[in-house]
């Protein structure tokens, strides 16, 4: 872990929700337990689902992606600017309600895929939200025995 990066926040566990008409989704009560109410809610680099980081969280997400890719980050390289651009870009800052509901724009609802049942899942760091059928369809590609046989 790079220097100054605070050890993340471990969430686990996969929690089935719905996201409301108006794009508000009821965090699970295990997470609302650990986080702050301002959050950072983006895409994963693939469009697969949403990754939902605290603030400090998602910069230091950032740059693990930079040091992992290229051994840091070089403000001079265009392509690593460009690069940073896209993923602050692609990322909205949130805050937790009184009820316990994030909002989440209907451009990255679209973008991922996520319609109405959504499965949030637990991560080192940041949790995901997934569309449930595509999250259904994807895990039962996933073969553990991979990591055990």
């Amino acid at each position: 872990m790079a220097e100054g990066i605070d050890k993340p926040v471990d969430m686990n566990g996969s929690y089935r929700h719905k996201v409301d008409a108006k794009g508000r989704m009821s965090l699970p009560a295990a997470f609302r337990k650990v986080l702050s109410t301002d959050l950072v809610v983006t895409r994963n680099p693939k469009d697969e689902c949403l990754y939902v980081f605290e603030p400090q969280a998602f910069e230091d997400w950032i740059v693990s992606v930079f040091e992992s890719k290229f051994g840091g980050y070089d403000p001079t390289n265009a392509l690593h600017v460009g690069l940073r651009r896209k993923l602050k870009g692609r990322a909205n800052n949130v805050s937790v309600d009184n009820a316990g509901r994030i909002g989440i724009t209907a451009e990255l609802r679209g973008a991922v895929g996520i319609d109405k049942d959504v499965v949030v899942l637990g991560n080192t760091g940041y949790f995901e939200i997934w569309d449930a059928k595509r999250f259904d369809e994807q895990d039962d590609d996933i073969d553990l025995s991979l990591l055990f046989g």
